[in-house]
């Protein structure tokens, strides 16, 4: 028996919905996966000799120098962070973060971050871009990747943010897993 033209459109329509929605359930494997370390070191009045990072921007309550209290809320933080392959600080860097955070709750420790690594070295060149909520009470934080240039030209994914140290309120070092699902 043979199919009039509607109904054999009909089914290949069908077969088609079938194979597209099956494949978009496959879990998606990244392009490409790395690791970085970046090490913050807020000005505190004192050290600005080795400060990578200061407040800019401060509530009304407290001033530029120390973080305001009540979780920081209010402050705004610029950075010029070294990029390292390993949690050394004094690790050869092989860029540059570099962007702003901004504390964004009263009730706990919650910023809100833009930044980009910065890459001019042999193995990487070029810019990859983050945005996102970062909760830092919780131990592991995704924020998304939103874009490069050079080498991560377009590059789309999710970098996993953990505190990995910290020393107070003056250095803290984050390590980030970037796992790129759009590579170019």
């Amino acid at each position: 028996m043979l199919m009039d033209s509607k109904t054999l459109i009909l089914a290949l329509f069908l077969l088609f919905l079938f194979v597209s929605t099956s494949s978009a359930r496959k879990i998606r494997k990244p392009c490409k996966s790395l690791v970085f370390y970046f090490h913050d070191i807020i000005y505190n009045g004192k050290n600005s000799h080795n400060a990578t990072s200061a407040i800019v921007g401060a509530p009304a309550w407290s001033n530029k120098t120390i973080l305001a209290g009540q979780s920081h809320f209010g402050d705004l933080v610029v950075f010029d962070d070294p990029i390292t392959l390993d949690n050394n600080l004094h690790s050869t860097p092989v860029g540059r973060a570099q962007g702003f955070y901004i504390y964004d709750k009263k009730e706990i420790f919650t910023a809100w971050l833009g930044f980009s690594f910065v890459f001019n070295s042999t193995e990487h060149k070029g810019s990859i871009n983050f945005a996102g909520a970062d909760p830092l009470m919780n131990k592991t934080r995704d924020i998304s990747v939103i874009g490069g240039t050079g080498d991560f030209f377009m590059a789309r994914g999710i970098a996993t943010l953990m505190t990995d140290s910290f020393e107070g309120e003056v250095y803290f070092r984050l390590r980030t897993d970037i796992k790129l699902y759009e590579c170019w």
